[in-house]
C-alpha cells in the first residue's frame, strides 16, 4: 500500500506545477494585453492630452474710483448686488461743483458779449474811415479849387497854405482810423464768434466745470456684481480712491498652470475641456488656448527665488495658461473668480509657433458711458453762447455788409460833397478874413 501511494504522489505534483504555470501565464498574458491596450490607447489618445487641477477662474475686476475730490453723500449700490452699466454708484456733495460751474458760465455769456463788441467796433471803425476818406477828397478838392483860383491871384497864399495843412489833416485823420481799425481787425479776423480764441477758452473752461459738476455722481462703467465695497457715508474722497469694485462675470476666463515639460506642444487655438468643483462631473466646460503666460508664477511673485544664493534644489516650475471659456456656457452655468478648475488640452494639433508675435488692433475692453458726459457739455456751450448771441448776425455775412455798407456811405459822401463843390460861389469857399478883403475891394 505503501509503495503505490509513493509512485502516484510524482504524477500529481506534476500536474499542480502545470496548473500553476498556466494560471501565471494567463496572468502574465492579461497584464501583458492591458499593457498592450494601454500602449495603444496612450499612443493613439493619452499622448495628446495633457490636464491639470491647478486651474483657476479669473476676470475683470474693476475699480470704482472719482475723478475729483468731494463727500460720500449717498451710496446705491451694496457687495452682493448686481448692477447695469451707467447706474449710479456714489454720489458725491455737488455744491462746490455747482458754484464752480455757474462762474464759468457767466464767464462764457461774458465773453461771447465781449467779443460781439469786438464785432460792432469794427464796424464803427469802418464807418469812420469811410468818414475820413470823404473829408479827405473834400480837402483835395477844396485844395484843387484853391490852387486854380491862386493863379489868377483870387485866393492869398495863406489861403493856399491853410488848404494844405487840411488835406495833410485829413490824410493823418484817415491813417491814424485805419490804424484802429486794422487793430481792432488782428482780434477778430478770420474768425467767428463761436471760434473766437476768448470765446473757446470760457468755453473750454465750461467744458471742465461741467465735467468736475457731473462727475460727482459715479456710474458703473460695466454691467456685473458689486464686490469689495470700502466706501462709507461722509467719507471724504480724493481721486485715485478705491471705492468698491464691479465684476463682470460674463467675461470670465481660466488661467490653468502648467509644468514646464506639458508646454512643448500647446500651441495657441487648441481645444480644452474643463470640469468645476463646483458642478462636479455633471457639467462639462469647452474652451480654447488663448494665451501663455510671459513667464513662471515665481519669476513675477511679490518675493521672486534667488536661485544664485546658497543651496539650490530644482523644482519644477508652473506657467500659466489663458483658457477663453464658451459665453453660452457661462451664461447657464455661471462662475466666480476663484472657483477650482480641471483643465485638460488637446495638444494633437501643433500648427504654428509656440509663442506667436500676433498683434492685436482690436479694443478688448470699452465703455460709453462718460461719452454721454462730453456731448452734455458741448451742448451746454452751445446753449450759452447762442443765448448770448441772440439776433447777431453771422461773421460771413456780417463782413460783407460792412464791406458794402462803408463802400457805399464813402461813394454818396464823395459824390454829394463834389456836387456841393461845383454849386458854391467861390466866395463861398474863402475864409472869412479872405472875403473881408475882397469885400472892400483889396483883391483884384
Amino acid at each position: 500500500m505503501s509503495n503505490d501511494t509513493v509512485e502516484r504522489r510524482p504524477p500529481e505534483g506534476r500536474s499542480m506545477k502545470a496548473r500553476r504555470k498556466l494560471w501565471l501565464a494567463i496572468v502574465a498574458g492579461a497584464f501583458g494585453a492591458l499593457g498592450a491596450a494601454y500602449l495603444g490607447y496612450w499612443a493613439t489618445v493619452l499622448r495628446y492630452y495633457q490636464s491639470t487641477d491647478d486651474a483657476y477662474v479669473n476676470g475683470n475686476v474693476v475699480q470704482i474710483t472719482p475723478q475729483i475730490s468731494g463727500t460720500v453723500v449717498s451710496i446705491t449700490a451694496d457687495d452682493t448686488q448686481f448692477v447695469k452699466a451707467g447706474q449710479p454708484l456714489v454720489r458725491l456733495d455737488q455744491a462746490d461743483a455747482k458754484v464752480a460751474l455757474d462762474q464759468s458760465e457767466a464767464q462764457l455769456a461774458r465773453t461771447v458779449r465781449e467779443v460781439r463788441n469786438l464785432f460792432a467796433t469794427t464796424e464803427q471803425l469802418q464807418a469812420a474811415v469811410a468818414v475820413r476818406q470823404t473829408d479827405l477828397a473834400q480837402a483835395q478838392s477844396d485844395l484843387a479849387r484853391r490852387e486854380q483860383l491862386g493863379k489868377s491871384g483870387a485866393v492869398s497864399g495863406e489861403e493856399l497854405q491853410h488848404a494844405r495843412d487840411a488835406v495833410k489833416a485829413a490824410q493823418s485823420g484817415l491813417l491814424a482810423a485805419q490804424q484802429q481799425l486794422a487793430a481792432n481787425r488782428a482780434r477778430i479776423d478770420r474768425t467767428t464768434l463761436a471760434d473766437h480764441p476768448e470765446v473757446r477758452n470760457a468755453a473750454a473752461a465750461v467744458r471742465n466745470a461741467y465735467l468736475n459738476y457731473a462727475r460727482t455722481v459715479l456710474p458703473a462703467p460695466v454691467s456685473g456684481f458689486v464686490a469689495r465695497r470700502n466706501v462709507q457715508l461722509g467719507q471724504r474722497v480724493g481721486p485715485g480712491t478705491s471705492l468698491m469694485a464691479v465684476v463682470p462675470l460674463d467675461q470670465v476666463w481660466v488661467d490653468a498652470n502648467f509644468k514646464e515639460p506639458q508646454l512643448s506642444g500647446m500651441r495657441i487655438g487648441q481645444p480644452v475641456t474643463l470640469q468645476a468643483d463646483l458642478y462636479g462631473n455633471s457639467f462639462e466646460y469647452h474652451g480654447k488656448v488663448v494665451g501663455f503666460g510671459a513667464g513662471t508664477g515665481s519669476a513675477f511673485s511679490l518675493l521672486p527665488a534667488q536661485n544664485a544664493t546658497g543651496n539650490w534644489i530644482k523644482i519644477v516650475q508652473r506657467v500659466p495658461v489663458r483658457i477663453a471659456l464658451d459665453p453660452g456656457e457661462l451664461a447657464t452655468h455661471p462662475l466666480q473668480i476663484g472657483l477650482t478648475m480641471k483643465a485638460e488640452v488637446n495638444v494633437q494639433n501643433k500648427n504654428g509657433e509656440r509663442l506667436p508675435q500676433l498683434a492685436n488692433n482690436q479694443v478688448a475692453y470699452a465703455t460709453d458711458v462718460f461719452e454721454t458726459t462730453d456731448q452734455s457739455a458741448d451742448a451746454r456751450v452751445r446753449e450759452i453762447i447762442a443765448a448770448n448771441d441772440a439776433g447777431a448776425m453771422p461773421a460771413g455775412d456780417r463782413r460783407e455788409s460792412e464791406r458794402k455798407l462803408a463802400s457805399a456811405e464813402g461813394k454818396d459822401r464823395i459824390a454829394s460833397a463834389r456836387t456841393a463843390a461845383r454849386a458854391t460861389p467861390v466866395s463861398l469857399w474863402l475864409t472869412p478874413p479872405a472875403a473881408a478883403v475882397r469885400a472892400n475891394g483889396r483883391l483884384p
